[in-house]
């Protein structure tokens, strides 16, 4: 009788998912939300589905996959262009957020230990449901996307370290001493280092041979990555750790790897299922006596997430050299709490240290920041556009560059212009040199402090993400120069430009790879130490792809 209700009570949740979505769809309604509202419509409202030990099991346990699916978005090579922003961003918020909760909880009322855990909750944004809704809009590889995701993973590694501390208290037992207490923590932290450590250097050394010869079969691949991830579970569990942390650990170590797309594509289908169950249970889940009672707290602290996050990150960002465009995109976006944040929560609850009001509140601060933030990110452009006419860019502790697009990250609309592509010593002076003989030149680099003091427009971003080329207007541009000295990169924007129709001169340092750069159509070969950077213009001139 009990496999019968918890398969009805499983069938429910599903049927209602898939029937609202479709619903949804018609007005624009984000998914998360719709799972969020279906839980609530089949769980407290109509009382449809409750909770059972077997839907809770199948909950705890998709959370620990599902942060298998998180890790597997965080791959480093993707976010490299952006780690200091995300780093500073990221560490700063989680500070800030974590400061400012404690007071304001303490000020509503909650006990030290409540505020603590309420403020901590408060602190992380959900790489769920961002991740989700930018793949949704086909921004995950933007620049603002960029950042948004190595934040999520700043966020990420310092909330294992919060689970894992509340592990080794767990270690430590009722009316601990400080020998078990110590003890407790030394052995929750040196496993999660230990395992860290051996998940990244395995991504290096161990997992790429093996999943490369996985790769061909698609049944092979996915296989050896569930292996992968119950390894870690399993080891987790051995240092007393939580479930997530090693799942969300083996999800990062494959994320590094060259096959990390095609896996996640793969696994796309079940971090649906999973990201479906487990908010139609958080919907589920929702105490409808409990709202009504802690209803002021609970509108506060939403307010301080979706005001307050938004805030510290556009400070920040901003003044790293970032435009006021890309900081409110970015902010935007993490404007919510975090699928970590009911974990954290509930381990409180476990182990006796907080109420179940406290995890209540936290679960509806949740499902109000991400229901409002859903439709801020589906709408961030336009709510950018009117917070501009409303004064927002004159804002006095905003940074401001006088011509809108030489902001850093800023899409250019212009067209005829230059493409000058890495601003070493020989990207500068070329960009210098075409902008005093009269050309619109666009200058992109990685480096915010590379672009700084240059004439003409400026981009920020690297060109290996076709998103980047397509904010500079490579389709509308008379020419590109590339002064990398990266061969790679010098044959993929060759081969884009051979695509867009557009010339392009490459920066040549091994003269071995000219022939491969012609066979891609380069129209000039650049060797500054033959011809110097004036016969190089000539040249151009004479080939008339820029002005006499």
């Amino acid at each position: 009788m009990a496999d019968a209700q918890f398969f009805h009570n499983l069938g429910t949740i599903i049927i209602a998912a898939a029937v609202l979505v479709m619903l949804g769809r018609a007005v624009r309604m984000p998914a998360i939300v719709v799972y969020l509202l279906a839980g609530v419509l089949i769980g407290p409202a109509l009382g449809w589905v409750e909770m059972s030990p077997e839907l809770d099991l199948i909950s705890e346990k998709g959370v620990a996959l599902l942060l298998f699916l998180v890790g597997l978005e965080l791959s480093f090579s993707k976010i490299r262009d952006v780690g200091k922003v995300a780093l500073f961003a990221g560490m700063g918020q989680v500070l800030f957020t974590a400061a400012g909760g404690f007071v304001l909880c303490h000020f509503l009322g909650f006990t030290m230990m409540e505020a603590l855990f309420l403020a901590t909750a408060l602190t992380f944004s959900s790489t769920v449901v961002v991740v989700k809704l930018l793949d949704e809009k086909g921004e995950l590889d933007s620049l603002y996307g960029r950042i948004a995701v190595g934040i999520f993973l700043v966020q990420d590694l310092v909330v294992i370290v919060i689970l894992t501390f509340l592990a080794g208290l767990g270690e430590g037992g009722e009316g601990m001493s400080a020998w078990k207490l110590l003890a407790g923590l030394g052995k929750a932290f040196g496993g999660m280092i230990l395992m860290l450590a051996l998940s990244l250097l395995a991504a290096k050394w161990l997992l790429p041979r093996p999943f490369r010869w996985a790769a061909r079969s698609p049944e092979m691949m996915l296989v050896w990555a569930l292996t992968w991830c119950f390894l870690l579970v399993g080891l987790a569990h051995a240092f007393g750790l939580s479930l997530e942390v090693g799942a969300f650990l083996a999800g990062l170590s494959l994320a590094q790897l060259p096959y990390n797309d095609d896996l996640r594509r793969r696994l796309h289908p079940l971090m649906n299922l999973f990201i479906a169950v487990f908010f139609v249970s958080l919907g589920v889940r929702m105490d409808a006596a409990g709202t009504a009672d802690n209803w002021l707290p609970t509108l506060i602290l939403a307010l301080f997430v979706l005001l307050g996050n938004p805030l510290i990150f556009i400070l920040i960002i901003n003044r790293m050299g970032y435009s006021l465009r890309t900081s409110f995109l970015t902010s935007v976006t993490v404007a919510q709490i975090s699928e970590f944040s009911f974990i954290f929560a509930g381990m409180g609850v476990a182990r006796g240290l907080i109420g179940a009001e406290i995890l209540s509140i936290t679960a509806l601060v949740g499902v109000t920041t991400i229901t409002i933030s859903a439709y801020m990110i589906l709408y961030n452009y336009k709510l950018y556009d009117i917070c501009v006419r409303m004064g927002f860019s004159k804002w006095r502790f905003l940074k401001v560059a006088g011509d809108a697009d030489a902001e850093a990250g800023e899409k250019p609309r212009i067209s005829g212009h230059v493409i000058v592509v890495g601003m070493n010593t020989l990207g500068r002076e070329i960009v210098r040199k075409l902008h005093a003989k009269g050309e619109t030149v666009l200058a992109v680099d990685v480096d915010p402090a590379k672009l700084t003091g240059l004439p003409g427009h400026k981009l920020l971003g690297s060109v290996e993400y076709l998103s980047v080329l397509q904010e500079a207007g490579l389709e509308r541009a008379r020419l590109l120069v590339s002064a990398l000295r990266i061969e790679n990169t010098n044959e993929l924007l060759a081969y884009r430009c051979q695509v867009a129709g557009i010339p392009s001169a490459v920066h040549v340092v091994d003269m071995s790879v000219t022939d491969s750069l012609l066979d891609l159509g380069v129209d000039y070969l650049m060797v500054p130490k033959v011809d110097g950077v004036k016969a190089q213009l000539e040249k151009l001139r004479e080939m008339e792809v820029i002005k006499p």
